[in-house]
Order: C-alpha cells, then sequence, then structure tokens
C-alpha cells in the first residue's frame, strides 16, 4: 500500500471548486461523464462511468471532503482527503490518497494529475 499526497493550485475560489467535487450535475460538466455523488455521509458515489466508486464519509462545506474509494478486494480502505485552502484570487488544493494498492499507484497518480486534477484546472482556466 502507498499513499500520494500533491498540493494543486487552481483559478478558482473554494465556493466555486466544492460544487465541482460534490455537485453530481457540475461534476458532469468538467468530466463529460454522468456522476452519482451526494454530500449525505455514509452515501455511495461513482465518477467517471463506473471508474471511480466508494462512499462519502465526512463534508465541510467549501473546505474538505473526505472519502472512501474502493478497490477489489483491499482489506485496509483507502482514504481520499480533499481540502481546499483559499490563496488570493486562487485555491490551494491539499490532496491526500491513503492506501493505495501497490498496483494502482502509478495510473492512480496519472488519474490525479491529468483526469481528476488536471480536469478540474482545465475547467476552471477555461471559464
Amino acid at each position: 500500500m502507498k499513499d500520494y499526497k500533491k498540493y494543486y493550485i487552481i483559478p478558482a475560489t473554494p465556493e466555486e471548486i466544492y460544487p465541482a467535487l460534490t455537485n453530481p450535475f457540475t461534476i458532469e460538466l468538467w468530466t463529460g461523464e454522468p456522476a452519482e455523488m451526494s454530500t449525505i455521509p455514509d452515501t455511495e458515489f461513482s465518477m467517471w462511468d463506473g471508474s471511480i466508486v466508494g462512499k462519502n464519509l465526512e463534508f465541510e462545506e467549501n473546505k474538505k471532503v473526505v472519502q472512501q474509494w474502493y478497490f477489489d478486494g483491499q482489506a485496509e480502505p483507502s482514504i481520499v482527503t480533499i481540502k481546499l485552502h483559499a490563496d488570493k484570487k486562487h485555491t490551494s488544493v491539499e490532496l491526500r490518497h491513503t492506501n493505495i494498492p501497490d498496483e494502482a499507484y502509478e495510473d492512480m497518480v496519472d488519474g490525479w494529475n491529468s483526469a481528476y486534477m488536471g480536469g478540474l484546472m482545465e475547467f476552471f482556466e477555461s471559464i
């Protein structure tokens, strides 16, 4: 199991980014794929046509999202924590993903950088 932590600078406020992480309609705008999402703890979510599935654990509006991401046969939960820190006209997004299976680590890091956070950055840069 491996952990991944990185900071991303996104040209938007936390109040703009939070719904892009938690509202299924807004998620669909920047991913191009239908999403199932709720800000109610202990609800299941799905993104990218089921490529990412898991359970919502904790929300702090405009500040934090905590989720468990599912991997087949995993004994310990894989936890994703996204924290939003206002930084002048931008937001510093702190990502921490724990207990990533070794065989999925490289794909996960690439996905975070190109599709997930990369997609968010491109979305906010274009508006």
